[in-house]
């Protein structure tokens, strides 16, 4: 608490307009003598502090630049401890008066904590062990004119910190880590995809006719064009067209939109990745997202076997490939290979207490069970496969068994982490299902898809055999970082505005 002793005095007690009065008063000095730390335009940084600690023996007795954020200062007279944070972690610095000089040693100490500083100085360590410079130069780089929260306690509100990331990347150093991760993520998928022959695209967000998933979607208006548009809810036929065009091998990483409730595992706002391969199917599929969750943990986390919470899932032994239908009769005790209609589907669901829509049918029946079933056992890596005909609109259908559809959701720590397709090419077929989804469309489902009919003409042109699959990003990330909420993997996520 010394620094709270030294910089604001009984702070804890003092009005906050006060303080900040305070720091406006400070400001308003050094700009009347000419030294406005916001008049500097650059800062020469030669190293990082992490960098400092982690090669201290060949940095000792050297001359080194750090900048960063002030987050603690002790005064002791003639000289003063402070720390420096910058993107790496945080390094001490020793000042004193008779090397830095007088005046500059009486602004350093009306520095406060939330400053950005910039020390020039030479490296070593203390009487105590720890490694620090001895600074010759002080800079004011920044002055903070708002109080960061008390150190001991940080910013823990997790309403303030999801509001005010900012504060909460200075404030909880697992915070960057997190996001460092999530950047990792992205990058190792873009590595491993590019060494297999993908190519990255871009495609359009805003939309006059949002498909590709079951989804509402946010609408908006294009003043120029006078027309509405939509956010994309997924970037799927886009990608398919590209298939067409002859892009064997494409994917994209991008924000889609869906305008839908919030919970610990969606926001409306959120990253998706979806890619297509031409002259392969949803087993070829399997094996990539197999291939490519053990590249993406070993080059995040440095290993095969991830924790999240509770659970422990092992990523090195094959993942385990089960049909849905096998999953419902293994965890439900029901076998739908033996129910022929919707009627006893439904007669079903009423004997064990599942709730449906009159419109839904067998196959509609079949997903319930295994969401109400067999979801929060899949733990370890499982791909379960050959959904009903019934929600995979755009799929192909299983040759021996058109009922179902060669599709897998991927499922880890029982959330579905992908969901992939041998993707339908047909168009008649691709017609029919659209037209499908349309009467579901009038009988009230907004999340069902209109048709589009540039799509279909695209698939008249003719699309070769195709896998494509859609990676939740932001899930993922989640695994990979043990966060509890996919709140905690957004840098801004969405929240309701503040009462004015």
């Amino acid at each position: 608490m010394a620094e709270n002793r030294n910089q604001e005095k009984n702070g804890g007690q003092q009005d906050t307009s006060q303080l900040l009065k305070v720091r406006y008063d400070k400001l308003r000095e050094l700009q009347e003598n000419g030294k406005d730390p916001f008049v500097i335009t650059r800062y020469d940084v030669t190293n990082h502090t992490a960098d400092i600690r982690d090669h201290f023996e060949e940095m000792e007795g050297k001359e080194v630049a750090v900048a960063g954020r002030m987050m603690f200062k002790r005064v002791m007279g003639k000289a003063s401890f402070c720390n420096i944070q910058d993107l790496k972690g945080r390094i001490q610095s020793y000042v004193a008066r008779d090397d830095i000089g007088e005046e500059s040693y009486k602004e350093f100490k009306k520095y406060d904590v939330g400053d950005i500083l910039g020390i020039r100085g030479t490296v070593f360590k203390t009487k105590t062990g720890e490694i620090s410079i001895h600074a010759a130069e002080v800079t004011l780089l920044c002055k903070s004119l708002q109080i960061l929260p008390e150190k001991f306690h940080g910013l823990t509100d997790t309403d303030t910190r999801y509001r005010q990331r900012y504060v909460d990347l200075i404030m909880n150093e697992g915070v960057k880590e997190t996001f460092v991760k999530r950047s990792r993520v992205i990058s190792s998928i873009r590595s491993y995809l590019d060494a297999q022959g993908f190519m990255e695209v871009e495609t359009p967000m805003l939309v006059s006719n949002a498909g590709g998933a079951a989804a509402r979607p946010f609408e908006t208006h294009f003043n120029a064009l006078d027309e509405d548009f939509k956010l994309r809810i997924s970037i799927e036929l886009y990608l398919k067209r590209l298939i067409v065009g002859g892009l064997e091998r494409v994917y994209e990483i991008g924000r889609v939109f869906r305008n839908e409730g919030i919970d610990t595992r969606h926001n409306p706002e959120f990253t998706l990745m979806e890619l297509y391969q031409a002259y392969t199917d949803y087993h070829g599929m399997m094996d990539l997202t197999e291939n490519l969750y053990r590249y993406v943990a070993k080059q995040v986390t440095g290993s095969e076997i991830l924790t999240y919470g509770e659970h422990t899932m092992d990523l090195s032994v094959p993942f385990e490939r089960i049909t849905m239908v096998d999953a419902v009769k293994k965890y439900a005790n029901v076998d739908f290979n033996e129910i022929h209609t919707t009627e006893e589907a439904k007669k079903l669901a009423d004997e064990h207490h599942i709730e449906y829509e009159e419109r839904h049918k067998k196959g509609d029946i079949l997903s319930l069970f295994f969401e109400e079933y067999v979801e929060k056992h899949l733990i370890q890596p499982t791909f379960v496969m050959d959904h009903p005909v019934e929600i995979s609109p755009l799929t192909k259908k299983k040759p021996d068994n058109p009922d179902y559809v060669e599709r897998f959701e991927f499922f880890l720590n029982g959330w579905e982490m992908a969901n992939a397709y041998s993707e339908l090419n047909d168009p008649v077929d691709q017609r029919e299902r659209f037209r499908a989804q349309e009467a579901l469309l009038a009988a009230g489902d907004e999340e069902a898809n209109h048709t589009d009919e540039d799509f279909l003409n695209a698939l008249c042109i003719g699309m070769p055999p195709t896998g494509g699959i859609g990676f939740g990003i932001d899930r993922m990330v989640m695994i990979m970082t043990d966060s509890q909420a996919i709140r905690d993997v957004l840098l801004f996520p969405t929240m309701k505005t503040l009462d004015k």
